[in-house]
């Protein structure tokens, strides 16, 4: 029986084109994820074009296994490609029947179990409004849900196409809250750039005519008349310029050397700077990182608990280490915790609720953490303080990317 090339053709068009917009959608460019889409498409079906129901001899026959059914190479290849995809993909018919899904589907919406044959449209209509409203929707979309008490964003790609006669639907669904942050700091350092080149340019001739003001005031006579004014000028400069080197400092992150680290060096470190803090027993605590960087966001965290109100000697760190080096970083306080809107905006470059904040110190914290392949979270603890999460990935990376640890759960009620 020939294979059903036209319908061959539409499965991998579809799956070439609905792959390609994912990919467009993380470069941030839709006409090469289209080139990508269409070559993707190619490549699928170059192979099924070239193969011809050709007659083989008795003999050929006898010895080869038997051919694969339409149903099953179409399985077969959807799975090839789809497998090693960096998004979610689930395939299924109009009336819902899931006829495949990849592992990063079945880890972010099955709980790691296999739905094949599940009804797929049936464990939708269960989900929050949102998802479900994401999921079922007509057209491709941005979209973001609250989980685990984040804000998460997602990119949705649907495409619906007719195969072997019967109609079939294919999602993509990517995690992007850590793709859309990477923009957002990139946006922001070039701003930082510029705003630091051009206040740069003012604070220098500022100094110096201050330099030739007490200079002057001196040889008059005047300079304790003035005195007064001089000072809060070099205050509010000099402040202004340390203002600017907070942000310069996310500008300049450099790339971190992921190593084989020791926490007791480091740990011994934190306990001279804040020896009231209460630290755990490190001495066969190693992880995989940058210790210098890492260092760094543990005496930023420690400082926001301390100018949060909590007492130093209720500040306590845990650490708990991976036999890949993966590391899990708390810091707990007894301060008055995060609001409502803080708790929204904490993470936020510029965000912060003290009177002489920069509101970076998270933010640079959580640029050093993702820069780990790691994440960084902050919630309040029950019974009163705050709780921020690091989680900083081992010397593997899994080899789907850096899936969001947040699950959009279909199979449990």
């Amino acid at each position: 029986m020939p294979f059903p090339q036209v319908s061959w053709l539409a499965a991998a068009a579809a799956l070439g084109a609905v792959l390609g917009v994912a990919l467009g959608s993380l470069s941030g460019q839709t006409s090469l994820g289209a080139a990508l889409g269409a070559a993707l498409a190619m490549l699928i079906a170059a192979p099924l074009l070239s193969r011809r129901p050709e007659a083989a001899p008795t003999s050929a026959r006898r010895s080869r296994p038997a051919p694969e059914s339409p149903s099953q190479a179409r399985d077969r290849i959807i799975a090839l490609i789809a497998d090693t995809a960096p998004g979610a993909v689930v395939l299924f018919s109009d009336v819902g029947t899931i006829h495949y899904s990849n592992p990063v589907a079945r880890d972010l919406f099955f709980e790691g179990q296999v739905p094949e044959g599940q009804n797929f449209i049936r464990l939708v209509s269960a989900a929050s409004a949102p998802l479900r409203e994401a999921l079922l929707g007509e057209t491709d979309r941005f979209f973001t849900l609250e989980v685990d008490g984040r804000r998460e964003s997602y990119h949705l790609a649907r495409r619906n196409f007719i195969m072997d006669g019967e109609p079939l639907t294919l999602l993509v669904v990517k995690y992007m809250t850590r793709e859309i942050h990477r923009r957002e700091i990139e946006v922001l350092k070039r701003v930082v750039r510029v705003i630091s080149h051009e206040v740069n340019n003012s604070l220098a001739p500022i100094s110096s005519l201050m330099h030739s003001a007490r200079m002057t005031a001196t040889k008059l006579g005047h300079l304790e008349k003035y005195q007064r004014m001089f000072d809060t000028i070099d205050e509010r400069a000099s402040h202004l310029r340390g203002f600017l080197e907070g942000y310069a400092a996310l500008a300049r992150l450099p790339k971190p050397q992921l190593r084989e680290t020791d926490f007791a060096p480091l740990l011994a470190q934190i306990s001279t700077l804040y020896p009231e803090v209460r630290l755990p027993a490190a001495s066969s605590l190693v992880g995989w990182f940058d210790g210098t960087q890492i260092e760094q966001v543990l005496i930023n965290l420690i400082k926001n608990a301390r100018e949060a109100g909590s007492p130093a000697s209720e500040i306590e760190l845990r650490v708990a280490t991976g036999a890949d080096g993966s590391s899990e970083i708390e810091v707990l306080d007894r301060g008055p915790g995060f609001t409502a809107e803080s708790l929204q905006n904490a993470l936020v470059p510029l965000y912060t609720t003290k009177p002489h904040g920069s509101g970076m110190g998270l933010a640079l914290s959580r640029e050093i953490v993702e820069a780990h392949k790691g994440s960084l979270d902050v919630s309040n603890r029950p019974d009163g303080g705050a709780w921020i999460r690091v989680q900083l990935a081992g010397r593997v990376v899994p080899a789907l990317g850096d899936p969001s640890r947040s699950r959009l759960t279909l199979t449990r009620g």
